[in-house]
């Protein structure tokens, strides 16, 4: 059993399924809601009626509260897992102190608010040293870590020892872990990967076919290497886990809820309409609108004709046939 005390502020499937895993390694764990009568739900038939609900939970483990403060306040090693767009939001409802406190990033976006990455966020906001900093990225859906389905996690932190400790916490029969100092690359790689993902299901739904999908992939490998070596340049394998292999199962999953929007969108669907029909969050759709604007701030500028196409179809409304094949002459 892990010493550390752990606590996951969120209550989507990605939350769920951290807490799972979590719930294989400690004998407790606080869990922050906002949802109360989630939260009731929760202690009467012991699992999340929301998502993943096929998860049932050992209650006598669990420290639910819908008060961010009390669920922090008793942790060592915070973990959050809320959609990038709202995490502003619940953190100025923070009264209580994260001095001293392991901070790990479960989130896939850039903060609008600041135009961060979350760890950077953290970092900037919260003076929370780099050390004390980490992300937990995939390639890893929560529905297969729901169906116990054999997976895999990249735990990155520039503190060897806090990836370790995250890792232990994490892994299980089922569960895998590889720890990486590359925290912001992966943490970049995790966000971006979803915009392609809205791009493969754009593809699939204007009716592109495997063979197209395979150069949107490979050439979305290459744009994501780019992308990130403007932003943070250091020694990385653009094919490891965390990178290729994280893109991939967004891109092709049918548990990817991004290639849901994008295929949704693809077929003739309005932004809006397409938000409305699903019940997830696609995260991708804000880290379209964040990273096109990082980078044409950015005094070095990456070559990135997926995301500016992506972003043409989302935010400037643009046909997404026109997009496409305009998009289709500059891969290759």
């Amino acid at each position: 059993m892990s010493q550390k005390k752990y606590a996951v502020i969120g209550g989507g499937s990605w939350a769920t399924a951290i807490v799972k895993m979590l719930c294989e390694n400690c004998s407790e764990i606080a869990w922050y809601m906002r949802n109360e009568s989630a939260i009731e739900h929760l202690l009467a038939e012991h699992h999340n009626p929301n998502y993943l609900s096929s998860v049932e939970f050992d209650i006598k483990k669990l420290h639910l509260s819908s008060d961010i403060n009390e669920v922090i306040a008793q942790a060592d090693v915070v973990i959050f897992a809320i959609p990038s767009a709202f995490l502003h939001t619940e953190l100025q409802s923070l009264t209580v102190s994260l001095a001293g406190k392991i901070i790990f990033s479960a989130i896939k976006g850039i903060v609008p608010e600041s135009s961060l990455i979350v760890g950077e966020h953290f970092h900037k906001e919260y003076n929370i040293p780099f050390e004390n900093i980490g992300v937990i990225t995939g390639p890893c859906h929560a529905e297969e870590v729901a169906l116990e389905r054999l997976s895999y996690l990249t735990i990155a932190s520039a503190s060897e020892a806090n990836a370790t400790l995250v890792a232990n916490a994490l892994s299980s029969w089922y569960i895998k872990c590889k720890i990486s100092d590359d925290i912001i690359g992966t943490e970049y790689a995790a966000m971006l990967k979803n915009i392609y993902a809205i791009a493969a299901g754009i593809a699939h739904g204007l009716g592109y076919g495997d063979n197209f999908q395979s150069v949107l992939m490979s050439n979305s490998i290459r744009e994501m290497k780019r992308f990130i070596k403007k932003r943070h340049k250091m020694k990385r394998n653009i094919n490891d886990s965390a990178y290729l292999g994280d893109l991939l199962v967004t891109g092709y999953s049918v548990f990817s809820r991004n290639r849901m929007f994008g295929n949704m969108i693809g077929k003739g669907y309005t932004v809006k309409s397409a938000q409305m029909e699903m019940s997830m969050i696609a995260e991708g759709y804000y880290a379209t609108k964040s990273a096109h604007k990082l980078n044409l701030l950015s005094k070095k500028i990456a070559r990135t004709p997926i995301i500016d196409a992506v972003h043409a179809i989302l935010y400037e409304g643009k046909n997404p046939k026109k997009i496409f094949k305009k998009l289709t002459d500059k891969l290759d």
